[in-house]
């Protein structure tokens, strides 16, 4: 391809090829006329000489103006087909690196391996080169002087966990100075990320924990570090996968929560920000679909468009990896919790597994890791036939150009190597550190100004007296369903924490416990559910979290409160504990003691439905348990999805529509059930079972002790 002159300005450079391709037309005409006479050849040689002057014209784009790219070559990972397993080491097939690609847009680019002459410098593997293994994951810094990346040795074998098997974080120089290993361990470090504050945010399994579906698969979430790779600290404590960490033009943190509390697996891994601190996640987008079908499953590799408000994803499977079609994301439309918020980048490639099914995933992964330039133009990796993926840049109307491609291996991650104007630094305000995670008293304070200003309606005469705080434990057991903790598929074990008062102006303070994912219910004079959330939260230590509402409208700026929330005039309540039973979670210890005092002798006397509290089936349930948990209890069920909206189903919750005010059990919870009369303790035990998922355990572990009523407390808490 010939190279346009140096002294051409852009202006006359585009002029002339504009002509260039103006003057193809008579050409075509000759060789298309006369009855198509023209060869196969003209044609052929005449339809490349059109697409070089336009790939000369692409390249003219000012949004161009840089002469190197970073990227990782990377074999597709063996194992299990799923979100999840691409970033577990022992999974990596053994190949690939880290390189650069110099003069991208001219007429001969060049391949520089930049390890080609490294050797780690620090760490588990000094003195060695990272050959052979697998990458993924670059990043550079703002400066463009440094690169963050993952490797392993990948000499694991399947579900094998130790230092040699695991992904690491290495850093090195952008001139191949300076290898050194940064983390290590029987654990996967992976998806650096450079913080304005001089920290590196990543993902990792180190909490602990394991995946409630799928396989043996230990869950990853948010941390931190100190850019020498000291000073670890935990930023999410959510209880299943977070990925891809960056940072947004504001300064915040972006990233995929993959977020299911008593709902389908399949439903929300979407955008989630928060402070660079871990304070506040939040989500804007994609969290609770009317219709899984109707939207992307997944949205991965999530970028803030330079100079915009909105960002570029990928638009993904569940059971896939981090590639699909591109979308577009506009937080400023509010979301229909459908379509609203999305713009299809790629349109000719339908969203995996959302559209086509499980059938189609695969060749559907043709688009990843979007780097954007502007709202129109993009580098990603790209490959019709999603094979071996090559480095492209496209733009939203429609033109791609390939700028790089490796027959034998696909490339990933594009990323110009260059500094960045780095966003603004947003002031840190927690206190924890790698060696006083909690500090305090372990707990800080959460406020909410009014619960009743929500996006949804509440039901008429509604009075929410009280919130219930709820802990969703990390599952510490491998296998999926093992145990089966209640009658719902693939549910949490949680701990009812207890409950903290609501003013009558809706305004909450209290205290809650540091580094535990909780989430609240909204409970009327009676003490029973009204209103659920169906996600997680969690503060840290030196944190103040406040929220407006009760699923405030986000696309709406409060109104300025005429006077103090009345919560706030006063200190913060304790969190005050509920039934025995509840903490840790017992059906044994809180509903058979009611069943045992009003109904056991009835129901054997007239041979009814026995509420006995005998062992039997192979979960280890009780009779009462296996009786009532299905036909009268409430539960969300991970296997109705999002298409379902009846009492098992559902994304987001319906308020007054789920738990006791659902169930048909309070119908023989009183008199009109030959005269049953419960004191106000019995009856709020009964209902606080129906609104906590009608759940049978409170812990993975140990269940032939819960099941006979012993108090078994988490090992992971």
């Amino acid at each position: 391809m010939p190279a346009l002159q140096e002294d051409a300005g852009p202006e006359a450079a585009m002029a002339r090829l504009v002509g260039e391709l103006d003057s193809l037309e008579g050409r075509l005409a000759a060789v298309s006329g006369g009855g198509g006479k023209g060869s196969e050849a003209d044609r052929r040689a005449l339809y490349l000489e059109a697409r070089g002057i336009i790939r000369r014209i692409a390249f003219l784009n000012p949004l161009l103006g840089f002469d190197k790219i970073l990227f990782v070559k990377r074999h597709d990972p063996k194992g299990v087909f799923h979100m999840c397993d691409q970033y577990y080491g022992f999974n990596a097939v053994a190949g690939g690196g880290v390189f650069v690609l110099d003069d991208p847009f001219g007429a001969a680019p060049r391949v520089r391996d930049l390890l080609e002459r490294a050797v780690v410098e620090s760490g588990r593997l000094k003195g060695r080169r990272l050959a052979p293994g697998a990458f993924v994951s670059p990043e550079v810094s703002f400066d463009g002087e440094t690169i963050l990346f993952a490797y392993t040795e990948g000499k694991g074998k399947d579900l094998e966990w130790k230092p040699e098997s695991c992904f690491h974080i290495f850093k090195i120089n952008a001139d191949g100075t300076g290898l050194a290993q940064l983390t290590d361990g029987p654990w996967n470090d992976f998806d650096p990320c450079f913080l304005p504050n001089g920290r590196v945010a990543f993902i990792s399994e180190r909490r602990g924990g394991y995946l409630r579906c799928g396989r043996h698969c230990p869950t990853y979430t948010l941390f931190s570090m100190r850019p020498d790779g000291s000073d670890v600290i935990c930023l999410s404590y959510h209880e299943t996968h977070e990925w891809h960490p960056s940072v947004g033009n504001d300064g915040m943190l972006l990233y995929t929560r993959w977020d299911y509390v008593d709902r389908d697996t399949n439903v929300a891994h979407h955008i989630w920000t928060c402070f660079p601190d871990g304070r506040d996640p939040r989500t804007f987008h994609g969290n609770y679909p009317v219709k899984r079908e109707s939207r992307p499953w997944m949205e991965m590799s999530i970028r803030a468009i330079p100079g915009s408000t909105r960002y570029v994803a990928t638009a993904a499977a569940h059971h896939g990896h981090a590639f699909g079609s591109l979308v577009l994301i506009d937080p400023g439309v509010p979301d229909d919790r459908s379509m609203s918020q999305l713009t299809r980048l790629t349109p000719e490639v339908p969203f995996p597994e959302a559209e086509g099914g499980k059938s189609k995933i695969k060749d559907y992964m043709v688009y990843a890791t979007p780097w954007p330039l502007s709202e129109d133009d993009y580098l990603c990796v790209y490959d019709p036939g999603a094979k071996c993926h090559g480095i492209y840049w496209i733009d939203r109307f429609g033109n791609k150009e390939l700028l790089y491609r490796d027959e034998k291996i696909a490339c990933l991650s594009p990323i110009p190597l260059r500094g960045r104007p780095m966003p603004p630094l947003i002031p840190t305000r927690t206190t924890q550190t790698a060696k006083s995670p909690e500090g305090g008293d372990g707990t800080e304070t959460i406020a909410v100004m009014n619960v009743y200003d929500s996006d949804f309606e509440w039901p008429a005469g509604a009075k929410v007296r009280s919130l219930r705080v709820i802990q969703a434990l990390p599952k510490t057991t491998a296998p999926p369903n093992e145990p089966r903790i209640g009658v719902a598929d693939q549910t949490n074990a949680r701990a009812v924490l207890g409950t903290v008062p609501v003013e009558p102006d809706g305004s909450v303070y209290f205290k809650a416990p540091v580094g535990k994912a909780i989430y609240f219910q909204a409970l009327d004079e009676r003490g029973m559910a009204v209103q659920s959330m169906r996600s997680a939260t969690y503060v840290h230590a030196g944190e103040e979290l406040r929220c407006q509402g009760c699923h405030e409208v986000k696309h709406r700026t409060p109104p300025p409160p005429v006077t103090t929330p009345l919560a706030l005039r006063r200190g913060p309540s304790e969190i005050r504990a509920e039934a025995d039973g509840s903490n840790p979670f017992s059906y044994v210890r809180l509903v058979q003691p009611v069943l045992d005092r009003h109904c056991v002798g009835c129901h054997r006397a007239e041979k009814a439905v026995d509420l006995g509290g005998a062992i039997e089936g192979k979960h280890g349930w009780t009779r009462s348990y296996v009786n009532l948990a299905e036909k009268y209890g409430f539960y969300f069920h991970v296997r109705n999805g999002s298409i379902k909206t009846g009492i098992h189903g559902g994304s987001r919750t319906v308020p007054g529509e789920f738990g006791a005010r659902a169930s048909k059990l309070p119908g023989f919870m009183d008199e009109r059930h030959h005269g049953v009369k419960l004191s106000p303790e019995e009856y709020r035990r009964l209902t606080l079972w129906l609104d906590c998922n009608s759940e049978f355990y409170g812990s993975y572990e140990n269940t032939q002790a819960q099941a006979k009523g012993e108090v078994v407390r988490p090992s992971l808490n």
